[in-house]
């Protein structure tokens, strides 16, 4: 399990475990699964997925860390 949390300038949007997150990298899309190896990227437009739910981004961040995953987005 993941333990993600993602944060908009607004409000913290959602805050959990998770099974994946899907995001919209600035080189495409790619999953992120337990034991990910760490990384940061920076996000393009697109949606974020997890565990069913979607949310539109338009930019931003997201890092990876021993199985915690954060997104700063910003929403359009």
């Amino acid at each position: 399990m993941l333990q993600l949390k993602i944060v908009s300038p607004e409000k913290v949007e959602f805050e959990g475990k998770v099974e994946s997150v899907k995001v919209p990298g600035s080189q495409g899309m790619f999953e992120i699964l337990t034991n990910h190896a760490p990384i940061i990227s920076t996000l393009q437009s697109g949606v974020v997925e997890y565990d069913g739910r979607q949310l539109a981004v338009t930019g931003g961040f997201v890092t990876v860390q021993k199985n915690e995953v954060s997104l700063c987005v910003e929403k359009g």
